[in-house]
């Protein structure tokens, strides 16, 4: 581990708790990881900002040469300010509005649309325009069932079947489809329903129907580890296999196209921590309870996915080892970041690092119960950023007020 306890203790009592903080020299592994993985000499990855937008994340992967995957306008203005040109940045959103879609149009990025009806409207307003199409690649794989993508019940994609309808709009709208995308679900070990949604994509891919493709992108899913216990996939060896699949396609197709893929949480959950200070605990007739000045309006996983995140308590470290319920302070029984958890013994005051919250944790946070989110500290190269801060109550209140100009004058 990069960042050691005694590092984390430090930055908890100089920047004080909660507060998320970002091993950049992680995520740099993590990046050139998948680049390494994956052998193919046009591969491109776009970081999928959702998972993390902090700036110094941002700033990093643009150093390292990465692209962006965006689903929102304000993500373009974002990505733009840290640098990043509209040609190394896709579009997908979903349910794309018509006001959306004019100020992504009118950015120069490109947009990749995922159903019917919407590439119709955008054919009629933007004839000639170049565009990439989301299709559903009908398998169905992810850690959990809200974060699967692909198969009959989601909202994802054009169904496969429906590509001569697309190659219809794109035809009479004079559409150039330069990149097709699929994306199966998030956290899948399964390597054998990556390799099947690459295929499914690639059967309706050829010259054909698309004769102006530059790239094909397969999204993300990249699994990472969440439990100890839990085995690292190697992608080495799927990587190999899905560079000899794409190679293949490449020699039937006539040309060699552009890779992409769309990983968020494999570049980037494994880097940050949570830190929160226990401040109350309890004993229920045997159930041990360590409340938190935290809760899940900043790190949601748990809560929504069921999702496992291992706590240390690094105030404490060679303490014997209990059960505990570590629960957040907010007004739902549901408010816990673990239940039943062994944990070395945990006293009022500790500090508990609540590991692998770099990716969909801060930047799915909110100000639920009125309580600001943590601040953000982001460690690379033995340097130590404040990335964000933690906004005072006052701040907070003063934002909501600023928001509502009745209540000014107040």
């Amino acid at each position: 581990m990069a960042i050691d306890n005694d590092r984390l203790l430090e930055l908890a009592n100089e920047y004080g708790t909660p507060l998320y903080v970002y091993d950049g020299d992680l995520i740099e592994k993590r990046y050139n990881d998948l680049i390494n993985y994956i052998s193919w000499p046009k591969l491109k990855i776009l970081y999928a900002m959702k998972a993390n937008y902090n700036l110094s994340v941002l700033k990093l992967i643009y150093s390292l040469g990465g692209w962006l995957d965006t689903v929102s306008p304000a993500e373009i203005l974002l990505a733009k300010k840290v640098g990043f040109k509209p040609e190394n940045i896709l579009y997908t959103a979903n349910n794309m509005t018509d006001s959306e879609v004019d100020d992504v149009q009118e950015s120069g990025v490109l947009l990749n649309i995922g159903s019917l009806s919407r590439l119709e409207r955008y054919g009629k307003k933007y004839q000639g325009s170049k565009v990439c199409i989301r299709f559903n690649p009908d398998v169905v794989a992810g850690a959990h069932k809200k974060i699967q993508t692909g198969g009959k019940l989601t909202k994802f994609g054009v169904l496969l079947e429906d590509v001569d309808t697309v190659k219809s709009i794109a035809d009479t709208y004079n559409l150039r489809v330069i990149g097709l995308h699929e994306h199966t679900g998030s956290g899948i070990d399964d390597t054998n329903a990556v390799f099947q949604s690459i295929r499914n994509l690639l059967s309706i891919a050829g010259r054909d129907n698309f004769p102006d493709l530059e790239f094909i992108d397969f999204g993300g899913g990249f699994q990472v580890p969440y439990h100890p216990e839990e085995t690292r996939i190697d992608y080495g060896k799927p990587g190999q296999k899905i560079g000899t699949i794409f190679s293949d396609y490449c020699s039937e197709y006539g040309r060699e196209l552009e890779m992409y893929f769309e990983p968020g949480k494999f570049i980037v959950a494994e880097s940050g921590y949570l830190l929160v200070t226990v401040n109350t605990l309890k004993d229920n007739r045997g159930r041990l309870i360590a409340g938190t000045n935290s809760g899940f309006p900043q790190l949601i996983r748990p809560m929504f996915y069921e999702a496992y995140h291992h706590i240390a308590n690094i105030s404490n470290c060679d303490g014997k080892h209990k059960n505990y319920d570590v629960c957040g302070n907010i007004c739902e029984t549901g408010d816990r970041f673990a239940e039943k958890r062994a944990i070395s013994e945990i006293r009022e005051g500790d500090v508990l690092s609540i590991e692998n919250a770099g990716a969909y944790c801060y930047a799915m946070g909110g100000v639920y119960n009125l309580r600001a989110m943590p601040a953000e500290v982001f460690v690379y190269k033995n340097e130590i950023k404040s990335a964000r801060k933690r906004l005072t109550n006052q701040e907070l209140v003063d934002t909501i007020i600023g928001e509502c100009e009745w209540l000014q004058n107040l």
